[in-house]
């Protein structure tokens, strides 16, 4: 009996981290893909392959989640506004994204 209830805890945190890398994948291809222009255009991000120079370094800026909402939605300085071309859930999707790759340095 003690078993199942840590089978359990175990299944549960892994289905949390195979969500988790779905959604970091899916906010990577919006990165570098979907958005147009691509953000790798613009910034420096080494999880993606990124090494722009118009826009701040990610890496170095490590911007919370608001932030990246905030910018991507309505733009900030050249940086256009995605607001009408990306979805709410992938701007969520892309700030979660820059978050969890540029907060644990």
């Amino acid at each position: 009996m003690k078993r199942q209830p840590q089978t359990l805890m175990v299944a549960s945190l892994t289905l949390a981290l195979q969500t988790a890398h779905a959604d970091n994948e899916s906010g990577r291809a919006i990165f570098t893909e979907v958005a147009q222009p691509s953000c790798t255009i613009c910034h420096t991000l080494a999880d993606a392959g990124a090494s722009g120079s118009i826009g701040p370094n990610l890496d170095e800026l490590r911007p919370n989640r608001d932030q990246v909402i905030r910018a991507v939605t309505s733009g900030v300085g050249v940086m256009p506004a995605f607001e009408e071309s990306l979805t709410e859930s992938q701007i969520q999707a892309v700030a979660d994204y820059v978050v969890s790759v540029t907060s644990a340095k």
